[in-house]
């Protein structure tokens, strides 16, 4: 599963609360991903001075499995599946097993 999905892809949600949302990917955590505005929670966190970060509750993105989200292909308009191909240089591609174009 190593390189399918990359920070700043475009993902689509496949299962869980958010089903059928689409969002860009913030951080990549190992087997999770962060996507802007989707799978949002509230956090009460106390105020650290040295950071200047203010206490309260606040809304932030939690990190969601990579399994429950999938690349976004704009041709189509939906998520598909991602493999990767080797060029004759030796570099490798990521493509859409569908059509087979790169990501």
């Amino acid at each position: 599963m190593a390189n399918r999905i990359k920070k700043g892809d475009q993902v689509v949600v496949i299962a869980g609360r958010d089903k059928g949302k689409t969002g860009d990917v913030v951080r990549v955590l190992g087997d999770k991903v962060v996507v802007s505005n989707i799978n949002i929670v509230k956090r009460h966190t106390k105020p650290n001075p040295q950071a200047g970060q203010p206490g309260g509750v606040i809304e932030r993105e939690s990190p969601i499995h990579v399994s429950n989200v999938m690349l976004f292909n704009p041709a189509s308009g939906k998520g598909e599946r991602v493999g990767t191909k080797v060029l004759e240089d030796g570099r490798r591609l990521r493509v859409f097993r569908s059509s087979g174009e790169a990501v």
